[in-house]
């Protein structure tokens, strides 16, 4: 794929009371090589970007194994909001219609506020996996990760 994508479904502007996701852009991920909603997250009043979020619609073994369908980030000053969480929930639908089931989402072992975050989002820790060396993952110092299954139907 060349970084050219055709959007399959218009997402929306999914809203959970304070938090609305909005679409930055949709393509061919560049690590990933998947097709890829793009997102902020974004506070409704404030019209402040609190993060991102990720969706690959792609399904293959290093998404479903190291890198996951969704990654998100939420900046420093908008934390304790649990956004992420809730951000995950409001793309389950979006999941549920191109067919992803189940959703794969990981994290590092120790990075305890996503581990938090994904189990909010009722999403079930399946195992801790070590990451090949020759893996991007790996080499950007992860060498472990935590793979956690949210159903999307």
């Amino acid at each position: 794929m060349n970084g050219q994508a055709v959007m399959p479904v218009d997402p929306g502007r999914p809203c959970d009371g304070d938090l609305e996701l909005e679409l930055l852009r949709f393509e061919v991920h560049p690590v990933h090589r998947v097709p890829t909603y793009q997102l902020h997250m974004v506070h409704v009043e404030s019209r402040d970007v609190v993060g991102n979020i990720r969706f690959s619609i792609g399904s293959t073994r290093h998404l479903e194994l190291y890198a996951g369908h969704i990654g998100y980030g939420v900046l420093p000053d908008h934390r304790g909001h649990h956004y992420a969480a809730r951000a995950v929930k409001l793309l389950v639908p979006l999941a549920s219609t191109v067919g992803i089931d189940p959703l794969w989402i990981t994290c590092d072992p120790e990075n305890l506020a996503s581990r938090r975050t994904l189990e909010l989002a009722g999403a079930e820790l399946i195992e801790v996996v070590d990451v090949p060396a020759d893996c991007s993952i790996f080499h950007k110092g992860h060498p472990r990760k935590c793979r956690y299954r949210l159903a999307s139907c």
